[in-house]
C-alpha cells in the first residue's frame, strides 16, 4: 500500500479512500478472498469473541461461508467443548434446521423459528421421520396450542443427500434451485432416508456457488476460541485444543504487557498445531513483542469498537487505519500477520483494513443484530426487531466473567467499567442474517480489489493506493435517501 499524499496525522477509516488503478481483473468473481495467515478461512472476515456476537449458530454459519467465529473466553470450557463438537457435526453443504415433533404446538414453533433466517420449522414424527415444514405464515390466525402435525406441509420438494451436490457444482446446484423455484418454495429438506439431514434454501444454493466452506483436514467446519491471560492459561489452552478448536486467541484489552507475553509463551509451549492469535496492540513494538512470545497473528485495535468506551475513559488507543498500517508492516517483516479488530461499519472499512495489510477483519456489533447472534430477538413499540449487545469490558460482561469470585472481589472489579452494558442492535430488514451481511461485505471487497487491479489479498495490500480526505470528502461519497427537492 502507498499513500497518495503523505499523512501528517494518524488516520481512521473515514479519513481515507482508495484510488482506482489500472486493472486487468475483469470480474469480481476472479478475485481470491482467501487469507494467507494459515487459519484455513476462505473469506477474510472473523466474528469477534464477544458474548453478544459469537455462539454456536454464528460459528457454524461463518465457517460454512468461509469465515471464522471465535468463541469468547468467558464461556465455560465444558460448554466450548460441547459447542465445538456440535459445530463440527454440522454439514458444510446445507443449513441446520429447527426441528420439532408433530405434537409440538404453534406456540413452541413461534418461540424458536426466529433462530434461523429462513423462518420455519421442520416437523418430524415419533421416529424422527420427516413429516413436513411449518412456516411462520402457517401459524397466523390459528390457536396457539394447535399441533404442528396438523399444519405441516409435506407436499413440497424433498431431496436426498445424494441429490444435493457438493459446493461449487454450479450446474447441479442450479438444477436443485430450479426445482424449488418451479414449486414456489424458498426452502426444502435434505433427507437421509426419512431422517432430516439438513435444509437447503434457494439463496443458500446460490451462495454455495460463491463461497467455499472453512473446513479442517477432516472436512469439518472450523471453530476458533479465546482464552484470557489470567489463571492457568496453559491448562485452559490445552483443554481448548483437546476440544478440537482450530484457532486459539489469547485475548486481553492491553496486549502489550508482560502478562500477555507470558500467556502467549505458555500457549506456544504446548506446541499447538493451530494458529495462535494474540492481542490487542496498536504499535509495531507491540506486534514484535507478541510475535517474539509465540504469536502467529496479532490483533490490532484499542478503542475503535462500537461497544468500547476505552478512549473516552482513558484516552488510550489509536485511530484504527494508522494502527493497522504500522502493525501490518511490522508483522510482515517477521513473517506474521495481523487481524484488524474493531471500527468497521461499512464494507469500505473492511476493504481499507485489508488494503492496509490486515489478513482478516474482526466484526463485532455489526453482527450482533442478526438472526445468528446469541441474543434473543425483542420487538420494540414500533414493531422493529432488535437484539441487545454489550462490550466485553462493560460492567455486564465483567459481572458474568467474575461470577465464580467472592462478592467483595466482584464489587471491586465492577468499578472498572470500560464498555457499554446495554446497546440496541436493530436487525436490518434487508440483511437480517449474518450471511446477508457477508454478501454485503464481500461484494464490496471484491469490487475494491478489481478497482485496485488485485486478484488476491496480498496483491491488494501491495497495489492499493490510499488518499486522505476531509469530512466533506467522506460525506460526498455517502448515498442520499432523498432527492434534491
Amino acid at each position: 500500500m502507498r499513500f497518495l499524499t503523505t499523512p501528517t496525522t494518524d488516520l481512521t477509516y473515514n479519513d481515507v479512500f482508495l484510488v482506482p488503478s489500472m486493472s486487468r481483473v475483469t470480474s469480481r468473481f476472479d478475485v481470491d478472498l482467501s487469507p494467507a495467515d494459515g487459519t484455513g478461512s476462505t473469506i477474510p472476515v472473523v466474528a469477534a469473541n464477544m458474548t453478544a456476537v459469537t455462539g454456536r449458530r454464528m460459528t457454524e454459519t461463518m465457517a460454512r461461508r468461509g469465515g471464522l467465529g471465535i468463541l469468547p473466553q468467558d464461556i465455560p470450557l465444558d460448554v466450548i467443548a460441547e459447542v465445538t463438537a456440535w459445530v463440527k457435526q454440522r454439514s458444510p453443504r446445507w443449513e441446520t434446521p429447527v426441528v420439532l415433533g408433530r405434537t409440538s404446538t404453534v406456540h413452541d414453533a413461534l418461540g424458536i423459528m426466529h433462530k434461523r433466517p429462513h423462518g420455519l420449522v421442520v416437523v418430524v414424527d415419533e421416529d424422527g421421520g420427516y413429516e413436513g415444514l411449518v412456516l411462520e405464515a402457517d401459524c397466523r390466525d390459528v390457536d396457539r396450542f394447535t399441533q404442528l402435525g396438523d399444519l405441516a406441509r409435506g407436499d413440497g420438494p424433498q431431496f436426498q443427500e445424494e441429490d444435493v451436490p457438493a459446493d461449487g457444482d454450479t450446474a447441479a446446484l442450479r438444477s436443485v434451485y430450479e426445482t424449488m423455484a418451479q414449486a414456489r418454495v424458498s426452502a426444502a429438506p435434505v433427507l437421509r432416508g426419512r431422517t432430516v439431514a439438513g435444509l437447503v434454501t434457494r439463496q443458500g444454493l446460490v451462495r454455495s456457488t460463491i463461497y467455499t466452506p472453512s473446513v479442517d483436514a477432516r472436512g469439518r467446519l472450523r471453530v476458533g476460541a479465546a482464552v484470557g491471560i489470567n489463571g492457568d492459561v496453559g491448562e485452559k489452552a490445552a483443554r481448548l485444543l483437546e476440544a478440537g478448536v482450530d484457532v486459539l486467541v489469547v485475548d486481553t484489552a492491553h496486549g502489550h504487557q508482560v502478562k500477555a507475553m507470558e500467556a502467549v509463551a505458555a500457549v506456544r509451549a504446548l506446541n499447538p498445531q493451530v494458529p495462535v492469535v494474540a492481542g490487542n496492540v496498536v504499535t509495531g513494538d507491540g506486534v514484535r513483542d507478541l510475535v517474539s512470545a509465540g504469536a502467529d497473528i496479532v490483533k490490532v485495535g484499542v478503542g475503535p469498537g462500537a461497544m468500547c468506551t476505552t478512549r473516552m475513559m482513558t484516552a488510550v488507543g489509536r485511530p484504527q487505519f494508522s494502527a493497522v498500517v504500522e502493525c501490518a508492516e511490522a508483522a510482515a517483516d517477521l513473517g506474521a500477520h495481523v487481524w484488524a479488530d474493531g471500527g468497521v461499519k461499512h464494507p469500505r472499512d473492511v476493504a481499507l483494513a485489508l488494503a492496509a495489510g490486515a489478513s482478516q477483519v474482526m466484526v463485532g456489533s455489526w453482527f450482533a443484530g442478526t438472526h445468528e447472534g446469541p441474543g434473543e430477538i425483542t420487538v420494540d413499540a414500533a414493531g422493529r426487531a432488535y437484539k441487545e449487545s454489550f462490550g466485553m469490558a462493560s460492567a455486564r460482561a465483567v459481572r458474568h466473567r467474575t461470577i465464580g469470585e467472592d462478592r467483595f472481589s466482584r464489587a471491586r472489579k465492577a468499578l472498572f467499567e470500560e464498555g457499554i452494558s446495554n446497546s440496541t442492535m436493530y436487525l436490518d430488514p434487508q440483511r437480517p442474517g449474518v450471511e446477508d451481511l457477508l454478501d454485503h461485505i464481500t461484494s464490496g471487497v471484491r469490487s475494491s480489489m478489481t478497482y485496485a487491479g488485485a486478484a488476491s489479498l496480498p496483491q491488494f495490500s501491495s497495489r492499493a493506493v490510499v488518499g486522505i480526505q476531509s469530512q466533506s470528502g467522506y460525506d460526498e461519497g455517502r448515498p442520499r435517501s432523498e432527492s434534491w427537492s
